[in-house]
């Protein structure tokens, strides 16, 4: 840590250096800050703000405050940039086809309309910010982006997109992903019971309590998946989570070697991309021959300390002060953006039988297409505990929401990228 003097209007302004250990020592504080923020306004937990997103905004806001009156800061951001690898490698170990087995022919369906409302909501955002004279990439910000990819994304392209000319991308990237999770838990929940309620369905005959229904989701979780004790040098070196932290690594490095390809290829990409595909390819490796203990338990453990760190990390230096001269046309292609989800839940329901699992994923379908998959699963959880259990929706809408359509959207979101940059 070092301090230094700017002169700033004829002011001199502090200036606080903050090296990459003290960076992360500020990042886990935040999380730890944002759960305690959510356990005591419960306005927090209901509408399901991630509690990084709690403790990183409360360190942009009084970086806001202090930003050239008292306080500037300089921060090492060499571990957030690594994290953001490293959660989206996990992304992409997930993407396995023995999953998707489990689901049935209705994930794929699922997964195809999710997939396609990602490509709707880039367009929209496109044509919206192009009609309106401003940069597309500003409406594709506002559509995949920050709406079906949710804060991490957002933050993972912002760099990216600021470095093609849209200036502040990564601050509307994140105001447009918090609208997208209050708008996704708002209206989740009304959608699924509304349809429940007009069509009189009622849960089949047939259907298990969700919660063992959602196991199946995670059937390779055995006593391998148990984490080993750390009693002994040996025990550590062989247990699972270690195993996987090696798999994560490696499609890491390997990942590099594939991000080299696609600039040699002309392709901007941000660089997790490589890895995504590398981990991919080792997942479905390992699924066929077993040989690399992949978990996917342990994956979503590495992955969520690595992105909880990572969205307070981005969010610490997050310029607010940014975000004033774009919030007009950004508010107009996000009410947009709401409208065509509710067309895509209608037409999520027709796809998927209409019936009353159908009618529970199209409220999960809002929750994960506005916001993130823990506001799909708690607009399901208000539905079925009034009208009974979905055991389907609670096995598709995970499925496609936490694993697979991370995966298409990064990609989608390069090729838009690459289609409407200047």
């Amino acid at each position: 840590m070092s301090f230094g003097n700017g002169r700033v209007c004829e002011m001199e302004v502090l200036v606080l250096k903050l090296n990459a250990i003290q960076v992360l020592a500020m990042a886990c504080f935040g999380a730890a800050m944002g759960l305690w923020l959510k356990r005591n306004l419960s306005i927090l937990d209901r509408l399901n703000i991630p509690a990084s997103i709690c403790g990183g905004l409360v360190y942009a806001l009084a970086a806001l405050v202090l930003r050239d009156r008292f306080l500037n800061l300089e921060m090492d951001l060499t571990l957030r940039d690594i994290l953001m690898v490293t959660f989206f490698t996990t992304i992409g170990a997930s993407a396995s086809l023995r999953l998707i087995r489990v689901g049935g022919i209705q994930v794929l369906w699922f997964f195809a309309l999710a997939t396609a409302g990602a490509v709707a909501q880039n367009a929209l955002g496109v044509a919206v910010a192009a009609g309106t004279g401003l940069n597309p990439l500003l409406g594709l910000v506002c559509g995949s982006v920050a709406l079906i990819g949710g804060p991490a994304t957002a933050l993972a392209f912002g760099g990216t997109f600021e470095e093609l000319g849209l200036n502040g991308a990564t601050t509307v990237g994140i105001a447009a992903a918090t609208f997208g999770i209050v708008a996704g838990g708002l209206f989740g929940g009304h959608i699924g019971a509304s349809l429940a309620r007009k069509h009189k369905l009622k849960p089949s005959p047939s259907s298990v309590d969700p919660g063992t229904a959602d196991e199946a989701v995670y059937e390779e979780k055995s006593a391998a998946d148990t984490a080993s004790p750390f009693h002994e040098g040996a025990e550590s070196e062989h247990s699972p989570l270690f195993q996987n932290a090696i798999v994560v690594a490696v499609a890491m490095g390997i990942g590099t070697l594939i991000s080299v390809l696609f600039e040699r290829l002309g392709l901007i990409l941000p660089a997790y991309v490589g890895a995504m595909i590398a981990a991919a390819a080792l997942r479905n490796f390992d699924d066929r021959f077993g040989s690399l203990g992949i978990s996917q338990h342990h994956l979503d453990s590495i992955g969520n300390i690595a992105l909880q760190v990572f969205i307070v990390m981005a969010l610490m230096t997050l310029r607010l002060w940014e975000l004033v001269h774009l919030a007009g046309p950004m508010m107009l292609i996000l009410v947009l953006q709401i409208g065509l989800m509710l067309v895509l839940c209608w037409v999520s329901f027709r796809l998927m039988g209409r019936d009353y699992d159908a009618a529970v994923m199209a409220g999960g379908y809002c929750g994960f297409g506005l916001g993130t998959t823990a506001n799909a699963m708690a607009c399901m959880d208000v539905v079925v505990k009034k009208y009974g259990p979905a055991p389907r929706a609670f096995i598709v809408i995970p499925l496609v929401g936490a694993f697979l359509i991370d995966f298409t959207n990064a990609l989608l979101i390069t090729l838009f990228m690459n289609l409407t940059r200047p």
